[in-house]
């Protein structure tokens, strides 16, 4: 795999169209405006602090939170680029409280798009990285127009799902399940280029990453895998706990290194008593990526790929990582904690 760094993220889409004799390019053509919100994205979040574009517009978006500047241009962004695209019969923004429907007389396609528009927003003024999570789903229902059904879809019909990161450089990880493939943009020539071919999981790490803050608002279950994860053991390591508050930002390291990421429900916070990740923009998406990659994602009890949305904005717990730290995890949410203790 060595020969192809340098390859283009557009070259990689079209060679992996090749491999799909029915393929007409609408995908591509799909990705590559994303591609584009996502280059113009960057390089605002890169003179954000130049161009007066932090802090908080006074909006409040359908989760209750304040909206921020940078959220609101990301959005915006997306939606116009995406609009213009020809390809999509609906998107869906953790932003934006309902679907967003394409222009009246723009031209529909087959497929659907939610994102994040600006994951790890709270970080902004601090300059820590930021990113951009999709899904890409096909269309389910008959006619030019859509169905609510078109949305709520599980997350093992996703046709594609990735993230850009906007960090110290800005990287591009995706899937469309053949593999996991991460590009980095070369500012010099405004390209994405593959230096991550075929990103593999670790198996197990050594990190956990959870915002133990909240510990107090956790169950037994999610204590006491924690508390396992960070006392020494015969057979096992020291975890470290690493948590950044950016999600993406987190996943990514999850996705290289290994270990694993939690955002466990809230037991005594009536605000998250299902978690605070959304299934359709975060969850989903990552879960997508991390077992294409070897990985596995939890909400504990179920694999996040078949939850069945039940609306747009649905939360859910999150455990994703290396697959035998995900493993654990359900053994201790099944109430085998002695098993996993003894391991």
């Amino acid at each position: 795999m060595a020969s192809e760094i340098g390859v283009t993220v557009t070259q990689h889409l079209l060679s992996q169209q090749a491999q799909h004799g029915g393929a007409t390019g609408a995908f591509t053509r799909l990705l590559n405006e994303l591609i584009l919100s996502a280059k113009i994205i960057s390089r605002e979040v890169n003179k954000a602090g130049l161009v007066e574009i932090l802090g908080f517009t006074g909006e409040r978006n359908v989760q209750g939170e304040r909206v921020r500047k940078l959220d609101e241009f990301a959005h915006d962004m997306i939606v116009r680029r995406m609009e213009q695209s020809r390809q999509l019969c609906v998107m869906g923004s953790e932003e934006d409280a309902d679907p967003i429907e394409m222009p009246p007389h723009a031209e529909k396609g087959e497929y659907v798009l939610l994102f994040d528009p600006l994951d790890g927003s709270s970080n902004i003024d601090a300059n820590v990285s930021i990113g951009t999570i999709f899904s890409i789903l096909r269309k389910q229902s008959q006619g030019v127009d859509y169905q609510m059904g078109d949305l709520l879809q599980p997350g093992f019909k996703q046709v594609a799902a990735g993230y850009f990161l906007y960090g110290s450089s800005t990287m591009m990880v995706y899937t469309t399940g053949n593999g996991v493939s991460g590009f980095t943009l070369d500012p010099s020539v405004g390209e994405f280029l593959l230096s991550h071919p075929q990103i593999e999981i670790p198996s197990s790490g050594k990190i956990f990453s959870a915002n133990v803050g909240y510990w107090d608002y956790w169950n037994e279950d999610t204590r006491a895998y924690l508390d396992y994860l960070r006392k020494p053991g015969p057979k096992k390591p020291v975890y470290s706990c690493r948590y950044i508050g950016s999600l993406v930002a987190d996943f990514h390291r999850t996705l290289l290194y290994g270990g694993v990421f939690l955002y466990p429900a809230d037991s005594k916070d009536p605000r998250k008593p299902h978690g605070k990740l959304r299934l359709l923009y975060e969850c989903s998406p990552l879960a997508f990526v991390v077992e294409q990659a070897g990985g596995a994602a939890s909400t504990g009890k179920e694999r996040i790929m078949e939850v069945s949305p039940q609306e747009l904005h649905q939360r859910v717990p999150i455990i994703i990582g290396s697959p035998e730290e995900v493993a654990l995890a359900e053994e201790f949410f099944a109430g085998r904690r002695p098993r996993a203790e003894g391991a």
